[in-house]
């Protein structure tokens, strides 16, 4: 088993982080951990596992996150993970979707430790991969930093040795899943006094993070932080993760060296059937705030989805950044 450097980590975010996003980030950083969005432990048992867990070599070190609740299925898939050959398991109590919450899993979960402890030992005992939880700070009536303990101790003494929390609360009654994601106010406090309290529990902090800056100052107090939305949203800061936080140099120097890195992905996945609109929506904010980034983002939201489309839209789309004609 491959021990995994958390100090930085991509989030896992439903709709965004699949296997084509994952391939993308990979060739802006080597190092960052990478987790897959969230699949159901329903979706494993009874759909498509190939196609939920099916993943590329390149993509390592990745982690599956499980969104589940019966110790049993838990197990199962812990054990498909490791099977397919993933770095890390996660279990997801953090996710406010009322979707999630009929499904007496993601956030909720939080008002069930002893529930969540069983399904991480379950976990535990089916693989010999780390099993780790993803959670939020609390919920709803959870007023209190004892509240948030009350969840985290029971699952640590089942064998839960990092926990990645979201340092926002989630009001699953009144609030979408997207007003979750912004109008509970941040306390990166308790994340830093929970690794004060826990030293010897590993401590990833997430929530609110835009820059390296911010970071840094987390990392004063934890033992890493995770990226999500500005990960996705202003992918090019992925390239200087390797040399920022782990000492290593850089995979690419430019964006563009980027796009000529994906052209063979894409021809290959083209082959075998995918769309090139299903990898290229990943690449949007590839250019952000660089000149032309609108013309790149335009002629790819207008050409990746025709019939048909190839890996010569990509490079049309840099040529129309540039002002220059396809």
């Amino acid at each position: 088993m491959r021990k995994i450097d958390r100090t930085f980590t991509t989030a896992p975010m439903m709709d965004w982080s699949d296997r084509h996003c994952r391939y993308f980030w990979r060739q802006l950083t080597r190092r960052a951990p990478l987790y897959t969005e969230m699949v159901t432990t329903g979706a494993l048992i009874h759909g498509d596992r190939e196609r939920f867990l099916c993943f590329r070599a390149e993509e390592h070190p990745v982690a599956l996150q499980l969104g589940g609740s019966d110790p049993a299925d838990l197990a199962r898939c812990a054990r498909w993970a490791q099977d397919f050959g993933y770095d890390e398991v996660n279990l997801n109590c953090g996710c406010p979707s009322d979707r999630v919450q009929s499904g007496a899993f993601g956030a909720c979960l939080m008002a069930q430790p002893e529930r969540v402890a069983a399904g991480v030992a379950a976990m535990r005992d089916a693989c010999d991969l780390p099993v780790t939880v993803k959670h939020r700070i609390g919920i709803d009536d959870m007023q209190h930093y004892e509240d948030m303990l009350a969840f985290i101790e029971p699952v640590a003494r089942a064998g839960c040795g990092t926990f990645i929390v979201h340092a926002r609360k989630a009001w699953l009654q009144g609030l979408s899943p997207k007003e979750n994601r912004d109008i509970p106010p941040l306390n990166y406090d308790w994340v830093y006094r929970l690794k004060r309290d826990f030293p010897a529990l590993e401590i990833i902090i997430n929530g609110g993070i835009r820059d390296f800056e911010a970071c840094s100052t987390h990392l004063a107090h934890v033992d890493g932080v995770m990226l999500g939305r500005e990960a996705y949203q202003n992918p090019w800061l992925l390239s200087r993760v390797d040399s920022y936080f782990y000492g290593d140099s850089d995979p690419v120097t430019t964006p563009h060296a980027v796009v000529d890195r994906m052209l063979p992905y894409i021809d290959s996945e083209l082959a075998s059937g995918t769309a090139l609109k299903h990898i290229t929506r990943h690449m949007m904010g590839l250019f952000s705030g660089r000149p032309g980034a609108r013309r790149f983002r335009r002629h790819l939201s207008e050409n990746a989805h025709r019939p048909g489309a190839e890996g010569r839209v990509l490079q049309d789309a840099v040529q129309a950044m540039h002002g220059v004609a396809a």
